[in-house]
């Protein structure tokens, strides 16, 4: 996909879309960071279900260990891998008290430093938190890349760097908002809206579904 087509897509997906924002509840980096935490192997919709009665009890790192990880359990036990990533959470808590102050670091190896917070969930929050123009690549995007010939690669980390070297400047701050919901709601992985996309004529993808 050449750099124009590049423009014209995202050009597409902003005036669908001109303020996009992950569906994931939350009020504070914190929030953020346990949601994103919470979200592996597991639907947002499931996430905000979960933390809509946590955080009323524990939004804070203090008031998230206050809880404890028994109690913290009760609250994800519907969310797959709940046992380790309640660990993860009670463990991340700590550590945000002891070196930052209880505040999340928006500095991506200070993220990664923390249990269970991998490439991908600090660019999720140094993106949604801190405005970063970071792409955080899922399987949503993975997809979108390699279907429409945006950024083709092999693995995440290849779809990531060409992302950032594709995207148009202006477009790199919403750009993983946009695809990921691409993704997730038209460039479905069982049957894509091909008929129904913003971008259909710019996509290369060759196994284009025609109407229903």
């Amino acid at each position: 996909m050449g750099t124009r087509a590049r423009r014209r897509l995202f050009e597409r997906l902003r005036a669908a879309n001109p303020g996009p924002s992950t569906e994931l509840v939350y009020r504070s980096p914190f929030q953020l960071l346990v949601s994103v935490m919470l979200s592996a192997q597991a639907t947002d919709r499931g996430v905000n279900l979960a933390t809509k009665s946590l955080f009323r009890v524990a939004g804070t790192p203090a008031s998230m260990l206050r809880l404890g990880e028994s109690g913290l359990a009760e609250h994800i036990r519907t969310i797959g891998l709940w046992r380790v990533k309640s660990r993860h959470v009670m463990e991340t808590s700590r550590l945000l008290l002891e070196r930052h102050h209880g505040r999340v670091p928006r500095d991506r190896a200070a993220l990664e430093s923390f249990p269970g917070v991998g490439r991908k969930t600090a660019n999720v929050v140094l993106n949604t938190a801190f405005g970063e123009p970071t792409i955080a690549v899922d399987t949503h995007i993975f997809r979108v890349a390699n279907r429409t010939g945006l950024a083709p690669g092999h693995n995440v980390r290849q779809v990531e760097e060409r992302l950032l070297d594709r995207v148009p400047a202006g477009f790199r701050r919403d750009a993983h908002h946009w695809l990921i919901l691409h993704g997730r709601y038209v460039c479905k992985a069982r049957r894509p809206a091909c008929p129904s996309c913003l971008i259909a004529d710019l996509c290369r993808y060759p196994d284009k579904t025609g109407p229903a």
